[in-house]
């Protein structure tokens, strides 16, 4: 069996590893049919992440077919389609005891912080695959990047007829969007890129979208947008220090500022930035279980188009020469899929 891995930034090379053994009781064998390229992706590809280290097998955005199951194991069988929840976590630790297990202390993500599913077939826990009798392989594999916007969107708690801000287009970004319009609230989306919120624009309707340009223009226009209130929520979606550092100024007094973005940086702000008008800081990591069943269900349903999301696809064999092209914002990537079989 072959699989891609992560030797060190900006290198992908081809390994063998050995075929899996049959799954102990509580896990199951699966094959990988699709798995999505998301932003940690890409940084991990050119050394910018934090948690990763080399080499790596990528892959944590999975669409998957089980291939046997071991003992005790009941709510898969094998030809099955699932997605895959990729935080390994412990079950034992003060988070996970409150049902918070996104933020285990001995958290493990698949593809990140050990070897994914970029491979013909690997073991994986049960408990960690979420079935669906109708959705394809490549819409399975979109299921944990929309879980990320839903616990964000969740973490961030916007009400019906909210001011909602969320700084950043691309996927992760476009997952919050994906579940803050089912809030009711009014959204307006900012990015440095105009081609991004013409497809915020085109693909979803958002109310508002405004071209970051840096010039004190941004915040005129949320003030009229607002009503001189600004945004109860703000999501920044962004992982660029500068964004995250700065973003707080885009809140009302009350609001709350949701970072679903990740840097490997330092966030400065004066206290008062925060003091004054009592913003709350929520930071928003991975998703919970139950997200996963909960979008399966919005898609099946029609709630949550797929169509939109997928604008590149590679095959396996293709994959090292065209995955350099996706870290490139002006190859216009949303989602990119990898056809793995």
């Amino acid at each position: 069996m072959h699989a891609i891995r992560l030797e060190e930034p900006k290198r992908f090379a081809h390994v063998e590893i050995d075929a899996p053994a049959a799954p102990k009781p509580g896990m199951a064998l699966v094959r990988t049919h699709c798995m999505g390229i998301c932003g940690t992706d890409l940084s991990c590809y050119l050394g910018k992440f934090p948690f990763f280290d080399y080499p790596r097998i990528p892959g944590h955005e999975l669409g998957v077919e089980v291939v046997d199951a071991g003992d005790g194991v009941t709510h898969i069988q094998p030809g099955d389609r699932c997605c895959v929840e990729p935080y390994m976590n412990c079950g034992e630790c003060y988070p996970c005891r409150k049902g918070n297990s996104n933020c285990c202390e001995r958290l493990e993500v698949i593809g990140v912080m050990t070897d994914g599913g970029l491979c013909e077939s690997f073991l994986i826990r049960a408990d960690k695959l979420h079935p669906s009798k109708e959705m394809k392989y490549d819409q399975l594999a979109l299921v944990e990047t929309l879980a990320i916007g839903c616990h964000a969107t969740d973490r961030g708690a916007p009400q019906d007829g909210d001011n909602v801000l969320i700084i950043g287009a691309g996927p992760i970004g476009l997952a919050t969007l994906e579940f803050t319009r089912l809030t009711g609230a009014t959204i307006t989306v900012m990015d440095l890129m105009e081609s991004r919120l013409r497809f915020c624009k085109e693909a979803y309707n958002v109310d508002h979208a405004i071209v970051f340009k840096g010039d004190g223009s941004e915040t005129e226009q949320m003030k009229e947008i607002t009503g001189g209130d600004m945004y109860t929520v703000v999501t920044d979606a962004t992982g660029h220090v500068g964004s995250m550092s700065s973003a707080m100024q885009y809140c009302a007094h009350t609001g709350s500022l949701v970072y679903v973005g990740i840097t490997t940086q330092e966030l400065t702000f004066k206290h008062v930035a925060i003091h004054r008008p009592e913003v709350t800081i929520v930071p928003s990591r991975n998703a919970l279980p139950g997200d996963f069943p909960k979008i399966i269900g919005l898609i099946e349903d029609g709630t949550i188009d797929t169509n939109p999301w997928i604008t590149h696809r590679t095959t396996f064999d293709n994959l090292i020469d065209e995955f350099d092209a996706y870290t490139r914002p002006e190859t216009g990537v949303i989602k990119a899929i990898v056809e793995v079989t």
